[in-house]
């Protein structure tokens, strides 16, 4: 009985307060997200302690405990009532770490007013130059990256970027307090890293312990910006879109050009997809029309990038993006999945008033 009552209220908890963000949101921040930023902190200094994913050993615990439980149901030493209910316990408990102390920051004004920015609707034509734009600044430094004989990116040590990564807001701060939080390093997913890429995800940040993580396995080029956008989720900026316009600002800052050229490469990317969707041939006649080394390095990343990920097609990234989409459409991002890519728009926003 306590253990239903108190999962019952939790979950109540949690859907009050699900309701009242959704309603008012204006009423609960700043305050909410320099609580919740704080408490993010100051988890993440604990968990930071260790390298490795303390979220995969949780899971493989309770996974552990979940087969044990049925064991010991199928030979009548224990009843189906107490699985359930420490079920219902431990699944209420996750759920308020997650909602209540973290997630309920996608009601938080847009990153755009904490910065300045000013972001609208832009035609095609400025799309066109931010692309350019970035194209150009990714080449520059695709020259800069160390490689192999064959010129392809030789691969980058994890948990040098990882230590990197968790700092890089660092020179952000002074200047954007909305960037302030915590530094920890990025943990790498070895348990559930793979699993990961098989539904199409690159990358996710842990409310419950507050650790922003990636699999290992992600191409050279994407892994400094992937890291820098789950950095950016622990610092409380929860939508897609921002988490993504943060990563760019955070990377490009950087002293470490393995950052500086996948913000740059990264944004080209953003912006070439949006153009590629207006103006196909527009896209294709851009990609063709400087020849250079940079240009040629630039091609053979995304080409490697493209093939990297390639392995991992399968049908379960179908059912990962329904549920993502379900999930940020609940939480307010109106576009769902397709919310990742409405960072063209802030970009655009950043190369008219910088360049």
């Amino acid at each position: 009985m306590k253990r239903l009552i108190i999962s019952s209220l939790l979950l109540l908890m949690n859907i009050i307060l699900y309701f009242l963000f959704r309603n008012d949101a204006g009423s609960f921040f700043p305050a909410y997200r320099n609580m919740t930023r704080q408490w993010m902190k100051m988890l993440s200094s604990v968990t930071g302690l260790v390298r490795f994913s303390l979220w995969d050993i949780i899971l493989l615990i309770l996974f552990i405990l979940f087969v044990f439980s049925v064991i010991r149901i199928i030979r009548k030493k224990d009843k189906l009532k107490n699985l359930l209910l420490n079920a219902y316990l431990i699944g209420s408990i996750i759920l308020t770490m997650t909602v209540s102390c973290w997630m309920l920051n996608h009601y938080a004004p847009e990153l755009a007013e904490e910065i300045d920015l000013e972001v609208r609707k832009y035609n095609q034509d400025e799309l066109y130059q931010a692309t350019e734009y970035y194209l150009l600044k990714a080449a520059e430094y695709s020259v800069q990256i160390k490689r192999d004989d064959r010129n392809h990116i030789i691969e980058y040590d994890f948990h040098e970027l990882a230590d990197i990564a968790g700092r890089s807001y660092s020179s952000l701060e002074d200047e954007y307090p909305v960037f302030t939080g915590s530094s920890a390093r990025i943990k790498k997913l070895t348990l559930t890293g793979d699993y990961l890429l098989y539904n199409d995800i690159s990358g996710i940040f842990i409310p419950v312990t507050a650790e922003s993580c990636v699999p290992g396995n992600i191409p050279d080029a994407d892994m400094p910006f992937a890291m820098a956008h789950e950095a950016a989720h622990r610092l409380c900026l929860a939508g897609e879109d921002e988490a993504n316009f943060a990563a760019f600002m955070a990377c490009i800052s950087n002293e470490d050009v393995r950052f500086r050229y996948s913000g740059y490469y990264s944004a080209f990317g953003y912006c070439f997809s949006s153009l590629y969707r207006q103006d196909k041939d527009s896209a294709l006649q851009l990609y063709e029309k400087y020849e250079n080394e940079g240009i040629a390095l630039l091609k053979l990343d995304r080409k490697d990038t493209s093939e990297a990920y390639g392995k991992y097609n399968s049908p379960l990234s179908e059912i990962s993006d329904r549920i993502n989409d379900t999930y940020l459409k609940s939480f307010g991002e109106e576009e769902g999945i397709h919310s990742y890519g409405l960072v063209t728009d802030y970009l655009i926003a950043w190369y008219l008033k910088n360049e």
